[in-house]
């Protein structure tokens, strides 16, 4: 079965999520935070500066802290945040055909 390349942003946090041992959960919460999945090792660095807490409690902290929530409500992984984009995409275009073709 072929795979799908996947977008330059989904991509990222791949690497980031294999990089830095973080679950699907935690990278969902690092992007809805807004973090950069390519300055994550700046954040990560708790072996060489100790008063830092590890990256992923770290990201959970900020999430509680800023949502007031533990985990998202619906995880996605990050393999799959092209697929509703191009379902919206084939089915706009589909009633786009549709509506040219009945006039």
């Amino acid at each position: 079965m072929a795979q799908k390349a996947l977008s330059p942003q989904a991509q990222a946090w791949v690497e980031a999520r294999k990089r830095y041992h973080l679950s699907h959960a935690q990278v969902q919460m690092a992007r809805e935070l807004g973090l950069n999945p390519r300055k994550l090792g700046k954040i990560a660095n708790h072996r060489q500066e100790p008063w830092k807490a590890p990256l992923p409690q770290f990201i959970e902290h900020l999430y509680v802290k800023r949502f007031g929530r533990e985990r998202p409500q619906a995880v996605t992984p990050a393999e799959q945040w092209a697929q509703p984009a191009a379902a919206q995409t084939a089915a706009r275009d589909g009633a786009t055909a549709n509506a040219r073709g009945q006039c």
